[in-house]
């Protein structure tokens, strides 16, 4: 690969060090050394691991950054907006389906003018599902008002970072900025990185904060009112304005980035141009595919032809102009997209390099557009040298073939298009007619006859084995012990998270019956859709023909921290009343992404964005009682269950079901072990949710039709035991049994104690 000299060796006036570290790990690093006030911050791959870096750090005394972990990506944004409109210098990083969760409030923040600075680590937007690397994500941003600067590599990555913030807050521009790079690519490749030594020329560069004239709300000698009402024409002034920082966000970046060459030495201009000198055919690309294209660059000089290639440093603004100076003598030139336009003929980049060389009469350079590297699908110098050779086809032609197409994909062939492993489930198992379920008229209660477990063996189950989860994983021992109890024909929507991500990788599925999937915060909303089309359908007489010999169950699988992000259309599905079972799977973490920390995370639980040091000894709140929260939605029935008591499982599915058949939204809570990020042995699962249980941290309930039935008591069994006793089985708590955390240890028995004992009066009284 090509190298730049001055870049490799760090030339420039400050004393600088090097590092050998990931992207992700860059914009962790330029963020601590910036010491920004505030993160708000909500775990998705592949910039999942920027908070986790910067919460390490935290606990070891490294920066004073106060990380607020959110409840889903909006409500990230909505940290990070009203941070920056106290005042203080802001952060946050996220990647694909989170951007988009976070879209609206984009516009809101770039519109009233605050400042902040949002690394977007690209990866694919779904579905289907795919978390590798493109810039599907990246494309939403451009219409969102936010300059966008591109880091191409780690090294670019450290640097962007801390212009980004100089760029933010100069008067000129105001506007929040984003920085751009490459998922699983640069986000996690380690690369050497030459970084500014000293904190005090970190702060020297970027300057003081708040600068002079900076409007914030904490001001009481100067009120504001941020977001007012805006009728026409003081809108459209709004937005000119607006419009004009935008591009003066162009011209302050060339001033930083000299400022910034002249004192380290690398140097960002707004388009990186190599060997365009004399080019007649070129390739444009963004980020790190832009390094690779380098290297047939100079394959093809020594073969005489004269190549080049064109990445910008920026893309909001969008450099038009440089652009087609830059392309003025180009007789032919290929831009990869890495996400398409679908419909507009080709990607953003390819009609926004075609619009510049129309602006400015460029007619004779012939433009070849094609969509690449999708899903992370690797780019090698090899597809570089196609790009090229259909560029100078082109040029040779003097027009172009095919302006528009896919690189790198396979039609599909309909000879091997995937055949059914897995026959469907007979519906004689599935209703086997061994589990009863009847009204109990004196109680208001259901009775429920359950034989004993060996004779449930037989039915089928719902999953087939052969998926990807961890040795030991609870999930699915945890499942499918509750869905013994279910009767009949089901149709499933599992959230994003272990269990959905370990059953489907394509073209393969471990789901024997139907199943959907949706993003964590619309499940609950998505299988609402889907029960009420079935009971109009049926109403209508649409179904008949399907010879239904009973009506469906309809269960949504959450778990792994949805009940976070997802909490609000669970609770918007609960209080329609929609005929359907939600059943959290409780890992206590956002186990899919790395073992982050959820509001279901105990306090002092160690997770990667609590960690354990010096300064911070894991979880710093409590967690979040989904089953008492949707409880308060007033629906028919809740329970919680644990696979170290089936029996009881089994009867609560039962009920389950049948609530869910003819009353209403029915509220599961399973705890299930995640050996791998609990830090346990494998063998240890069920003794483990079994002490979980017997310390009450997990009591065993039911709320039926409002009223609370304890169904396991480990007091009157005389098997209670302390919290510790629990704590001590997993690594990731065993810190809290130490004496410089006994205080944080009793808070955690003095609040399990709390809940238990208010369990225990709701038990007893049954208006409470």
């Amino acid at each position: 690969m090509a190298i730049e000299i001055k870049k490799e060796i760090g030339l420039g006036k400050v004393q600088q060090r090097v590092v050998y570290e990931s992207g992700n790990e860059m914009a962790a690093y330029a963020a601590h050394q910036i010491n920004y006030h505030i993160m708000g911050y909500f775990p998705i791959s592949p910039s999942t691991e920027v908070a986790q870096f910067l919460d390490l750090m935290k606990a070891n005394g490294q920066h004073d950054i106060k990380l607020i972990p959110a409840d889903g990506e909006h409500g990230s944004a909505g940290v990070c907006y009203g941070a920056s409109t106290a005042g203080g210098r802001v952060f946050n990083a996220t990647s694909a389906n989170g951007y988009l969760y976070m879209l609206e409030q984009m516009p809101v923040q770039s519109g009233t003018r605050f400042p902040m600075v949002l690394n977007l680590v690209n990866r694919s937007v779904s579905g289907p599902l795919d978390i590798h690397g493109d810039h599907s994500d990246l494309y939403y941003a451009l219409n969102t008002g936010w300059p966008i600067l591109m880091a191409r590599d780690p090294q670019a990555v450290y640097d962007m970072n801390i212009m980004a913030i100089k760029l933010a807050e100069d008067a000129k521009v105001r506007l929040p900025v984003m920085v751009s790079f490459d998922g699983y690519f640069t986000s996690h490749q380690k690369r050497k990185v030459w970084t500014i030594a000293q904190r005090e020329d970190v702060f020297a560069f970027i300057g003081e904060h708040p600068p002079e004239g900076f409007p914030h709300v904490l001001d009481r000698n100067n009120p504001i009112t941020v977001g007012p009402y805006m009728n026409e024409p003081d809108y459209i002034n709004n937005c000119y304005q607006q419009s004009v920082a935008m591009y003066n966000a162009g011209e302050v970046f060339d001033r930083i980035r000299k400022e910034y060459a002249e004192l380290t030495g690398r140097d960002y201009p707004i388009l990186d141009l190599y060997r365009m000198e004399d080019a007649e055919v070129a390739v444009f690309l963004l980020n790190s595919a832009s390094e690779i294209i380098k290297d047939v660059v100079d394959q093809l000089r020594e073969k005489g032809i004269k190549a080049g290639s064109i990445s910008p440093n920026m893309i909001r603004p969008f450099p038009q102009k440089e652009i087609a100076e830059a392309l003025k003598n180009v007789k032919a030139i290929t831009v990869g997209d890495r996400a398409d336009s679908y419909g507009g003929h080709g990607g953003n980049m390819v009609n926004e390099i075609k619009a510049a060389l129309f602006t400015h009469g460029n007619r004779s350079t012939q433009v070849i557009s094609r969509i690449y590297g999708l899903g992370g699908k690797d780019f090698y110098a090899e597809d570089g040298l196609h790009f090229f050779e259909l560029a100078i086809e082109a040029a040779a032609k003097g027009r172009v073939e095919v302006p528009f197409d896919y690189y790198g994909h396979t039609p599909g062939d309909p000879d091997k298009a995937p055949k059914r492993v897995l026959e469907p489930m007979k519906y004689e198992d599935l209703k086997t007619g061994l589990i009863t379920v009847t009204p109990d008229e004196e109680t208001g209660k259901l009775k429920v006859k359950v034989p004993p477990l060996r004779a449930l063996t037989k039915k089928p189950k719902r999953i087939a084995s052969g998926h990807g989860a961890c040795p030991g994983c609870g999930i699915f021992s945890g499942l499918e012990l509750f869905f013994k109890g279910i009767e009949g024909d089901i149709v499933a929507l599992f959230h994003t998270g272990c269990a959905m991500v370990v059953t489907t990788g394509y073209p393969y599925s471990a789901h024997k019956a139907t199943y959907i999937h949706n993003l964590f915060q619309n499940g609950a909303a998505t299988l609402s859709g889907v029960v009420e089309m079935f009971w109009e359908r049926k109403r209508r007489g649409e179904l008949d023909h399907l010879g239904l010999q009973d009506d469906f169950t309809f269960v949504m699988i959450t778990g792994d921290g949805g009940m976070d992000i997802g909490m609000g259309p669970a609770i918007g599905a609960a209080l329609r009343n929609h005929k359907m079972i939600i059943v959290e799977y409780d890992n206590e973490g956002y186990m899919n992404t790395g073992a982050q920390l959820s509001y279901s995370t105990p306090k002092g639980h160690r997770t990667s964005t609590s960690n354990v040091g010096k300064y911070q000894g894991g979880k710093l709140f409590h967690h979040k009682d989904t089953a008492q929260i949707m409880a308060a939605t007033n629906i028919p029935y809740v329970f919680t269950g644990s696979e170290a008591f089936p029996q009881d499982l089994v009867k609560k599915a039962a009920k389950a079901q049948w609530y869910a058949q003819n009353e209403g939204l029915v509220y599961g809570k399973i705890l299930i072990t995640c050996p791998l990020n609990w830090l346990s042995e494998e063998r240890d699962g069920t003794n483990i949710i079994d002490h979980a249980v017997e310390s009450c941290f997990f009591p065993l309930y039911e709320i039926e039709r409002g009223v609370t039935t304890i169904t396991y008591n480990p007091e009157e069994k005389g098997k209670r035991i302390p919290v510790g006793e629990w704590l001590k089985m997993m690594g990731k708590t065993r810190h809290l049994l130490k004496p410089e955390y006994a205080e944080a240890l009793q808070d955690f028995q003095h609040e399990v104690d709390r809940r238990w004992n208010k369990l225990k009066a709701k038990h007893e009284h049954p208006d409470l």
